[in-house]
């Protein structure tokens, strides 16, 4: 289970750092804008937009820029990725709501639901799913991305083996796990309204993105530098005999070019609302 009030206090300790470190949240976010639908139905005047998890703002000023007649709602749990959004978002058409997606209830509807690297910190996320869908208007389309089972492999590989050099019986992990897209498709299509399910169309794909570290400790700075350190309830690694060990394989095994690498591997997912 994800610790809300720290995830929370974590993201609003770091907004004023997250987009000097977040490179593959950005890439994520160009590639998220291309699902849109170039030929989108408005079934008003004015498009509707709500973005989950706006963070510093990032993904809304693309939106902004694409749709500027638009009307956004932007919606995060952290008030400083809250006010660094606010910043970067000066004079455009949008409307911030501090608060948790999976707590709050929202009036309305809209033409586009859109989330960018948000999903992975939900504790019920079919449930917020079915919700968020209920909101989609009839022609409307619903995209996110979040985090796969394959990010951080060599992290994860690096622990296990280095648990296994220390004979250490551990249940633990570093960090949250994440699901397959397989996975993930089954859960979207659980989420679906019952009498939505015959008329909703999911298109689901994946990608790895890469990033290149001088060492460990420096990939655990980035991670740091964005609030998005293990905010589990659940225990992790501590020992400091087992962390010098993990260090020690990741740099040993995962190195090119004399930098240590980490996978990041991109779930996107479509799902439309097909008029009846």
């Amino acid at each position: 289970m994800i610790d809300k009030q720290l995830l929370q206090k974590r993201f609003s300790q770091h907004a004023t750092t997250y987009d000097q470190y977040a490179n593959v949240q950005k890439r994520m976010a160009k590639y998220l804008m291309n699902l849109i639908p170039t030929d989108l139905k408005k079934s008003s005047n004015t498009l509707r937009i709500l973005e989950v998890g706006c963070g510093t703002g990032y993904l809304t000023s693309l939106l902004s820029e694409k749709f500027p007649e638009a009307k956004i709602t932007a919606v995060d749990l952290a008030p400083g990725m809250i006010e660094a959004a606010k910043k970067r978002l000066q004079e455009k058409k949008v409307s911030f709501i501090c608060g948790d997606i999976e707590e709050i209830a929202l009036q309305g509807e809209y033409d586009v639901i859109i989330s960018n690297a948000t999903f992975q910190w939900f504790n019920n996320l079919e449930n917020t799913l079915h919700g968020l869908l209920l909101l989609l208007k009839k022609e409307g389309v619903l995209c996110f991305s979040t985090f796969g089972c394959q990010t951080f492999k060599e992290l994860h590989a690096s622990f296990e083996r280095a648990t296994q050099i220390l004979r250490i019986e551990n249940n633990s992990r570093v960090g949250p796990s994440f699901y397959s897209l397989t996975e993930l498709k089954k859960v979207c299509t659980n989420s679906i309204p019952a009498d939505a399910k015959r008329f909703s169309y999911i298109k689901a794909s994946e990608k790895e993105e890469y990033e290149f570290f001088r060492t460990v400790r420096d990939f655990f700075t980035s991670i740091k530098k964005i609030g998005a350190n293990n905010s589990n309830q659940e225990a992790y690694c501590q020992r400091p005999s087992l962390f010098k060990e993990l260090v020690n394989v990741y740099e040993t095994n995962y190195k090119e070019n004399e930098q240590i690498k980490a996978t990041y591997h991109c779930l996107f997912i479509k799902i439309e609302k097909i008029e009846r």
